[in-house]
């Protein structure tokens, strides 16, 4: 089975991606969200979760986890930018805290 290559997005569509994600932010070529829980337990938590998403579709975001904060940051490497797949992850990691 061959891997599909992933295409860069143009600005219109990072842009066109943002408005249907709007707590999700365009930041050094990445997108990023922080998401905030009740306390570390829960942070925790959520990081397993996108944990197991990430494994599943061999897409990795950067994970910065500050207490009961834990933050996003996703790019493609192999297309050296923002792609679809970036939006597919923020799409799931929004989908698990509802």
């Amino acid at each position: 089975m061959t891997e599909q290559a992933v295409e860069k997005l143009s600005e219109a569509q990072i842009e066109a991606g943002l408005e249907s994600h709007p707590a999700w932010v365009e930041l050094n070529g990445e997108i990023q969200r922080t998401f905030e829980f009740e306390d570390f337990l829960g942070a925790m938590k959520f990081v397993n979760q996108v944990a197991e998403y990430a494994e599943r579709e061999q897409h990795h975001p950067d994970i910065l986890i500050r207490y009961n904060k834990v933050t996003l940051s996703v790019s493609t490497h192999d297309a050296n930018g923002i792609t679809q797949k970036d939006f597919d992850l923020a799409d799931a990691t929004d989908k698990l805290v509802g």
